[in-house]
């Protein structure tokens, strides 16, 4: 059962059991915010296994709030098919620093690696690290493999890379501790663009093996 704990007057958030629940009732608010349902409800944000909801700071938001307390203590993952989300195709050259260390640990081919890679189709589960930067579920289960034990000083932008049950593309150049294998050109985070995020939560993902890195943020 979904554990609600108050976030300040203007805003709850909902412990669920896990990555699962958490993406269900995610695309549930989302289906229900593009009805109309969910007035006053300004953000619902999407971690690893909780959703916050923020409502406008009226008291017309804190009613809200109040009214929606009660579905979601009752809540349960829906069975019912998910309306379609936006499909980004990212093209990636898969020749990162740590492709043959992951080849090694899976027990596959360096090729195997990059065809069970970008043969699976991802959801962005939530974003956070940095601006831009989302957690894709989906991953393979033979591609699930530990951070580096010392992290990199330095990850380049548009770096693709494996950590846990996880893939993702960093947006900027930061230290960091996933196993790279790819790299791509693609536009992660631009404060210019609406919305700035390229993967916002929600948003479906696959990734397209190029000879060269070209920018698909457009």
């Amino acid at each position: 059962m979904p554990v609600l704990l108050p976030a300040g007057p203007y805003a709850v958030l909902v412990d669920l059991g896990g990555l699962a629940e958490a993406q269900a009732l995610h695309a549930e608010l989302r289906r229900l915010a593009q009805t109309g349902a969910l007035a006053g409800v300004e953000d619902i944000v999407p971690a690893a296994r909780t959703v916050l909801l923020v409502a406008e700071p009226t008291p017309a938001g804190r009613d809200t709030l109040a009214r929606l307390a009660t579905t979601l203590a009752r809540w349960t993952p829906s069975t019912g098919v998910a309306a379609p989300a936006l499909l980004r195709e990212i093209p990636v050259v898969y020749d990162g620093a740590d492709l043959d260390a992951v080849a090694r640990l899976v027990g596959l081919s360096r090729d195997e690696v990059v065809e069970r890679h970008r043969n699976a189709e991802y959801t962005v589960a939530f974003c956070g690290f940095s601006p831009g930067f989302a957690y894709l579920s989906g991953l393979p289960e033979i591609l699930h493999v530990p951070r580096l034990a010392t992290p990199r000083t330095r990850v380049p932008a548009g770096s693709v890379g494996l950590a846990g049950e996880f893939t993702g593309v960093y947006p900027a150049a930061s230290p960091g501790g996933w196993r790279l294998i790819g790299r791509t050109a693609a536009v992660l985070w631009d404060p210019d663009r609406e919305p700035p995020a390229l993967l916002p939560p929600g948003t479906r993902v696959r990734f397209r093996e190029t000879r060269r890195p070209r920018d698909s943020s457009s």
